[in-house]
């Protein structure tokens, strides 16, 4: 028996940095596995802010206040207990993370805090134009204090392949190794999965490429039942570049930021016009069903904040637009539009962050549990770190050590799976390329069956070209196979959820059913994808 429990946890984010710090304290030996540093990770990308009510005066904001606007911005089929949890903790979050390091933005010697959508008041606090970068930075030096002591080990350069398990129960993964080129086992007591959303389904996002949904596509597959994949937030506000789609900050709207469309030589502050003078701070999902009822180029326009403001409070959004667009905006109004920005669906999980497998967990972005049918903005990086704290006291609590187990049956067939000859006239990026126009042309913010019915049949087709062969890395064309059963999945959600709530909108169906009130479960088993609804909440729990 082994002296310390051992744990793997698969990505290197927030989520995964935070898991292995909160599990390496208690004691317990952390593999860190990722293919790239930490530095890399999407979480530097997030430059908003972080969610967390701070107690100023009695008369303001409260923690109640703020379960209420998360679940209302969640249309009601987030995990209640889970957000919760999530909210009452955030206070103590922000002075841990002061602590390790993180160095918020301080205003009369308070941490600041800004205006978000779809919240009562200001509470979200951030670390001038880079939160994300500011928070991971801290993480990864925090990290480093384990892996002096032993209790950390990473492995950058290694990519997961698929889970071990037997009898329901996880005993570790199968990764590549892509120094070796070959694939290796590595058991453990647990394993945490925190591998980010499914950018590469759609192609060009705001988010990292590196999030390509292989992960939950493989855990799919292999029994792990998945979550609300219908429900993805289009971030309202970003700009097309050759490259990706780039964020114009909800910072932007936070300090005052108004949309508009032109009517002739008018402007029409149609936000304004339908909800009030708060009109463009709504929920990211109504303001980008707004933008996208308009049928019309908006802009978003902060230059009456003045030039002397904009470099003090969003010098970010300054530099963005001149750098790739050369506007200036403290002159000139941003053109923006929609685009794939979040996925509040995932791997299912419970308060535990527990999956359907015995010692089987999910943090970060890639499991769904707090945000239902739409997330509030800045309670993405309040539940990175707070999953990663709550996997690893479950994790302290329950996992046993165990004895190794001998999976070589397992890591034969993977050795076999990536040493077959290349064929088929396609390649794993054509596929890609194939897969993205599919998915943006038949699930965007607006869905109807026919063109779901439509998404469906050509990622059948794709999957049978991929079961063909294909040319091209033997992990990439490994992984295909398990990316279209994700595509499919998210297609298949939303064609069986019949009715409009947060962000799925169908054309068909325009109205919310009580009869559609909870979370959407998608199973699977050996070709046949079961949808059920989670109306007792078995995820809740």
């Amino acid at each position: 028996m082994k002296d310390k429990k051992e744990i793997l946890i698969i990505g290197s984010g927030i989520s995964g940095l935070t898991c292995a710090i909160e599990s390496a304290a208690r004691g317990i030996h952390v593999t860190l596995v990722s293919p790239y540093p930490s530095e890399r990770a999407q979480s530097v990308l997030a430059a908003g802010g972080i969610n967390a009510v701070l107690h100023k005066k009695a008369s303001e904001d409260s923690i109640e206040c703020h379960i209420s606007d998360t679940l209302k911005g969640g249309l009601n089929i987030a995990g209640k207990e889970a957000v919760r949890g999530l909210c009452e903790d955030a206070p103590q979050i922000i002075k841990w993370l002061e602590k390790i390091g993180t160095v918020f933005t301080r205003e009369d010697g308070n941490v600041a805090q800004r205006a978000f959508g779809g919240q009562t008041y200001n509470r979200t606090c951030y670390c001038g134009a880079s939160t994300g970068k500011q928070i991971v930075t801290a993480l990864i030096m925090e990290a480093r204090r384990y892996e002096c002591m032993g209790l950390i080990t990473r492995r950058n350069r290694t990519q997961f392949m698929s889970a071990l398990i037997k009898d329901g129960r996880c005993y570790g993964a199968v990764v590549f190794d892509e120094a070796s080129g070959s694939p290796e086992v590595i058991t453990a007591d647990a394993v945490v999965m925190a591998t980010g959303g499914q950018n590469c389904l759609f192609g060009k996002t705001t988010g990292s490429k590196l999030n390509d949904g292989y992960a939950a596509g493989r855990l799919f597959m292999q029994g792990v039942d998945l979550k609300n994949l219908e429900f993805i937030q289009y971030h309202p506000t970003t700009i097309r570049t050759a490259q990706k789609k780039m964020l114009v900050s909800e910072a932007a709207r936070g300090e005052g930021g108004r949309l508009y469309y032109k009517d002739g030589d008018r402007r029409v502050y149609f936000m304004e016009d339908k909800f009030g003078p708060k009109g463009n701070l709504m929920p990211r999902d109504v303001v980008s069903r707004c933008i996208y009822e308009t049928g019309k180029q908006v802009y978003l326009d902060v230059s009456f904040l003045g030039r002397e403001k904009i470099m003090k409070r969003i010098p970010e959004v300054y530099d963005l637009c001149m750098k790739y667009i050369g506007i200036d905006i403290s002159r000139e109004s941003i053109p923006i539009e929609p685009s794939v920005h979040f996925f509040m669906g995932g791997i299912a999980v419970n308060l535990k962050h527990q999956t359907n497998i015995e010692d089987l967990y999910a943090v970060g972005e890639c499991a769904s549990i707090y945000h239902g049918a739409n997330r509030l903005g800045g309670n993405s990086l309040l539940a990175a770190v707070y999953s990663g704290k709550v996997a690893a006291a479950a994790i302290d609590d329950k996992a046993e050590r165990r004895e190794d187990v001998l999976f070589d049956e397992e890591l034969n067939a993977a050795t076999k799976a990536l040493q077959e000859e290349a064929g088929g006239s396609l390649t794993a990026e054509d596929v890609r390329v194939k897969l993205a126009s599919v998915m943006n042309a038949n699930l965007g913010i607006v869905r109807e069956d026919s063109e779901l019915l439509k998404g469906i049949e050509v990622i059948d087709s794709l999957i049978s070209e991929c079961q063909g062969g294909l040319r091209g890395s033997s992990y990439e064309r490994y992984t295909m196979i398990s990316v279209l059963t994700l595509a499919r999945a998210v297609l298949v959600c939303a064609r069986e959820r019949k009715e409009s709530r947060g962000s799925q909108l169908r054309r068909d169906y325009p109205d919310t059913s009580e009869d559609y009130g909870c979370a959407t479960i998608i199973s699977y088993d050996g070709g046949d994808f079961s949808v059920t609804y989670d109306r007792e909440g078995r995820y809740e729990s």
